[in-house]
C-alpha cells in the first residue's frame, strides 16, 4: 500500500510539472504575442486555458487532455493551489499600485467621480440581473444575492489596465492622469469592500440582521485600520528591513508577502474573504516611502512573470467555454458593464471643472473590467454564486472591455483640434546646465528663467505651483526624462521650457534612472485640457533614444533648439475647444 502511494505521488509530481511547464510557457508566449499587437497579455493567458482545457484539447484530443489534466482530486488540488497563490499574490501586487496618499490629495475631485462610479453601475447592473431568466441563477442562491454579486462585478474597474493605457498614450503623469488614478483607487477600495460583504453574506445560511451587521462592521473597521494605521506600521517595518540591506530586494519581498499572508489570514478568520486582506496589505506596503522602485519592480516581475499567467490560464481549464457560451448574455454583460461604468464616471466628472473631452476620457478610463472582474467571477463560481454561462459571460465581457480601452481612449485624444507644439517653447528660457542637485532645485532654476521673460508670471508664483504639483506625485516618465507641470491662473497661454542636467538628477523615476532632460509645462488655469496633449506630444517625440542622445550632446543652445524644432515641429496638440 505504501509503495502504491509513493508511486502515485511520483506520478502526481510528474504530471504537475508537465502542467506547470505547459501553462507557463504557452501563457507567456501568447501573452507576449498579444502585447506585440497592442492587446493585454491576459487575453493570451486566458486563450492558453481555452486551448489546453476541455474547450479545444479536450474536444479534439480527449485522451491527451485526460493524460495531462486527469480527473484526479489530488492532481486538481495541486494545480488549484498554485492558481490560488496566483490570485492572492496578484491582489497583493494590485494593492501596491494603489497610492492612497495621492488619492487623498485629490480626494475632492476623485470622490465626486468614484462615488457615482459605484452607485450608478451597481444600480444599472442590479436591475439587469434581476430581470435575467431563472436558468442563469444558481438554485442554491437567492436572486437578490445573485443580483448583488453581478452588480458588484459590473462596478469595479481595472486599475492596471487603465494605468497601462494612460502610459501608452503618454498622459499618465498629467494632472488628468493623476485624477483618473485617484478616482480608480477609491473605486477599487469601495468595490472590494462590497464584494467582500457579498461573499460574507453568501456564506451565511440565512440573512439575519446580526451577522450582516457584524460582517459590515468588521470589513469597515479592518479597512480603516489598515489604511489609517497599518500603512505607518508596515512602512516602518519595510524601513527597518531595508536598514543595512538596501540592495537586498528579497528581504523586503519576504516581509511584504508575510504581511499579506497575515492580513489574509486575519480577514478570513473574522469572516471576510482572504482576498481583501491581501489587497489591503498591498495598499499598506505600496505606500511605504522606503519601498524603492527597484523592489516594487522585483515584486511585480515575480508575480506577473510566473503566478499571474498560470492563474489566468487555469480560468478556462475547468470549464468548456463553447458549451457554456451564450452570445446574448455576453452582449448584455458587456453593454451593462461598459455603459454603467461610463455613465457613473461621466456624471461624476460633470461635478468637476473638467472640460468636455477630459470628462469623456475620464469616463472611458473607468470602463474596463479586466483582471479584477475575472478574479471576482472565479471566486464566485467556485462558491456557486453564479452559473457557468454567467461566469463565461463575465470573462468575455471583461476581456472585451479591456481590449476596447486603448483604441477608445486614443480616439478621444484625436477628437481635439490641433496646433503646433514647437510654438509653445520658450527658447530664451532654455537652460542647458541645470546645477541643482535635486528635482526641486532644477524646477526653481527653470521657473526663475520663466519669470525673466516678458508677459510671464513672477518666478515665485510659478515655482510654488510647479513644486506643489511635484510633491503630489513625481513627474518623471522614465528613460531620463521628466515633465514637471502646473496650471497657473495668470498665464496667458501654454508654454514649454527645456532644461538639461549633465550629471543627472534623482527624480523618483519609474525605471530608477536619473533625469537628464527636463520639459516643464505651464498651462493657463482655464485651459487645463492642453496639458494632456502637450505631455503626450513631448513623450512621443522623445521615444527615439537617438533624440535624447542628440539633446544631451548638443554643445550650445542653438544646436539644442535646432534639434527641438526638428523633432517637435511635426508634433501636434489640441487647441482650446
Amino acid at each position: 500500500m505504501t509503495d502504491a502511494l509513493l508511486q502515485l505521488s511520483d506520478h502526481n509530481i510528474f504530471i504537475f510539472l508537465v502542467q506547470l511547464s505547459l501553462l507557463l510557457s504557452i501563457a507567456r508566449g501568447l501573452g507576449y504575442i498579444c502585447q506585440r499587437f497592442g492587446q493585454p497579455s491576459l487575453l493570451g493567458e486566458i486563450l492558453t486555458g481555452v486551448i489546453l482545457g476541455p474547450t479545444l484539447l479536450g474536444h479534439l484530443a480527449p485522451s491527451v487532455h485526460a493524460f495531462i489534466f486527469p480527473r484526479d482530486p489530488i492532481q486538481f488540488a495541486m494545480i488549484d493551489t498554485v492558481a490560488w497563490i496566483g490570485i492572492l499574490l496578484m491582489l497583493l501586487a494590485a494593492g501596491m499600485e494603489v497610492d492612497v496618499s495621492v488619492a487623498w490629495r485629490q480626494r475632492r475631485e476623485a470622490l465626486k467621480i468614484s462615488i457615482l462610479d459605484v452607485i450608478l453601475p451597481m444600480a444599472v447592473a442590479f436591475g439587469a440581473a434581476m430581470l435575467l431568466p431563472d436558468r442563469y441563477v444558481p438554485q442554491s442562491q437567492s436572486r437578490l444575492l445573485f443580483a448583488f454579486f453581478v452588480a458588484t462585478v459590473m462596478t469595479i474597474s481595472a486599475l492596471p489596465v487603465t494605468v497601462k493605457a494612460l502610459h501608452d498614450l503618454n498622459i499618465l503623469k498629467s494632472d488628468l492622469g493623476l485624477l483618473v488614478i485617484s478616482a480608480l483607487t477609491v473605486n477599487d477600495i469601495i468595490g472590494w469592500m462590497i464584494f467582500t460583504l457579498v461573499l460574507g453574506l453568501a456564506s451565511q445560511s440565512q440573512l439575519a440582521v446580526g451577522p450582516v451587521l457584524t460582517t459590515v462592521t468588521a470589513t469597515v473597521v479592518f479597512a480603516a485600520f489598515c489604511i489609517l494605521l497599518g500603512r505607518r506600521w508596515v512602512a516602518a517595518g519595510i524601513a527597518a528591513v531595508q536598514k543595512g540591506h538596501a540592495g537586498d530586494a528579497g528581504l523586503v519581498l519576504t516581509f511584504v508577502c508575510c504581511v499579506g499572508l497575515i492580513a489574509g489570514a486575519l480577514t478570513h478568520w473574522v469572516g471576510i474573504h482572504a482576498l481583501f486582506g491581501l489587497f489591503l496589505a498591498g495598499i499598506m506596503a505600496g505606500d511605504a516611502p522606503a519601498l524603492s522602485q527597484r523592489t516594487r519592480s522585483v515584486i511585480n516581475q515575480m508575480v506577473h512573470a510566473i503566478f499571474v499567467p498560470i492563474f489566468f490560464a487555469t480560468i478556462a481549464l475547468q470549464i468548456n467555454f463553447l458549451e457554456n457560451l451564450d452570445p446574448l448574455l455576453i452582449f448584455v454583460f458587456l453593454v451593462v458593464g461598459i455603459a454603467g461604468r461610463y455613465a457613473g464616471a461621466w456624471v461624476g466628472a460633470r461635478w468637476t471643472s473638467l472640460t468636455k473631452w477630459d470628462r469623456v476620457l475620464v469616463a472611458i478610463a473607468h470602463t474596463p473590467g479586466g483582471a479584477m472582474e475575472m478574479v471576482m467571477a472565479l471566486v464566485a463560481f467556485k462558491m456557486k454564486l453564479i452559473t457557468a454561462p454567467v461566469y463565461v459571460a463575465i470573462v468575455f465581457s471583461a476581456l472585451a472591455s479591456s481590449v476596447l480601452l486603448g483604441p477608445w481612449m486614443a480616439w478621444s485624444i484625436r477628437r481635439r483640434r490641433q496646433i503646433n507644439v514647437i510654438d509653445l517653447f520658450l527658447r530664451r528660457a532654455m537652460r542647458l546646465n541645470l546645477a541643482g542637485p535635486t528635482r526641486f532645485d532644477a524646477i526653481s532654476e527653470l521657473c526663475e528663467a520663466v519669470g525673466q521673460q516678458d508677459d510671464m508670471p513672477e518666478a515665485a508664483a510659478v515655482t510654488q505651483a510647479v513644486q506643489a504639483r511635484e510633491e503630489t506625485a513625481a513627474t518623471s516618465i522614465g528613460s531620463g526624462v521628466a515633465v514637471p507641470h502646473a496650471r497657473l491662473p495668470k498665464l496667458r497661454g501654454a508654454v514649454v521650457v527645456f532644461g538639461r542636467s549633465g550629471g543627472g538628477i534623482d527624480w523618483d523615476s519609474p525605471d530608477g534612472l536619473p533625469v537628464h532632460l527636463v520639459f516643464m509645462i505651464l498651462t493657463p488655469q482655464q485651459q487645463d485640457e492642453l496639458q494632456v496633449q502637450i505631455l503626450g506630444s513631448l513623450a512621443a517625440g522623445l521615444e527615439n533614444p537617438q533624440v535624447q542622445q542628440r539633446l544631451l550632446a548638443a554643445k550650445d543652445e542653438s544646436t539644442a533648439w535646432a534639434i527641438l524644432r526638428e523633432v517637435f515641429t511635426r508634433r501636434q496638440i489640441p487647441a482650446k475647444t
